[in-house]
């Protein structure tokens, strides 16, 4: 895949996750840049059931980086009592497992900190949902 190089997050906003670009990170090892882009990726296809919206475009992913053997991607909620906090992760995980193949273990990780805000979400996704323009 190809897009903008990252740069610089707007302010309060995690870099790389409205992007949908991998951040660099410290738990990178050689090898593992393929299996990041393609848990991206697919990523990419995961839709929040309420929102119809991909969980990157929302920026609900924060981080996807290989921590001890294991592709960790990092993602949280729009709100703690979503009623999908359930079952989105476990989409997300299905989606990533298979893009990068069963030798692959793969974490989802729920976290709230930084709470998510719509200024997390890419200008299209916040245009969709009628969100004004940056």
């Amino acid at each position: 895949m190809s897009g903008p190089v990252p740069g610089p997050a707007p302010s309060g906003q995690v870099p790389g996750a409205a992007a949908g670009q991998p951040p660099p990170g410290p738990g990178t090892t050689p090898g593992t840049d393929e299996a990041r882009e393609a848990a991206w990726e697919a990523l990419r296809g995961v839709y929040d059931p309420e929102l119809y919206l991909d969980v990157v475009a929302l920026g609900l992913v924060y981080d996807v980086r290989s921590e001890d053997g294991s592709l960790v991607v990092e993602m949280t909620m729009t709100t703690p009592g979503c009623p999908a906090s359930q079952s989105l992760p476990e989409i997300a995980a299905q989606a990533v497992q298979r893009a990068v193949g069963q030798s692959q273990p793969v974490q989802v990780r729920v976290v709230w900190d930084p709470p998510w805000h719509p200024g997390m979400m890419d200008e299209a996704a916040a245009q969709a949902l009628g969100f004004r323009a940056r």
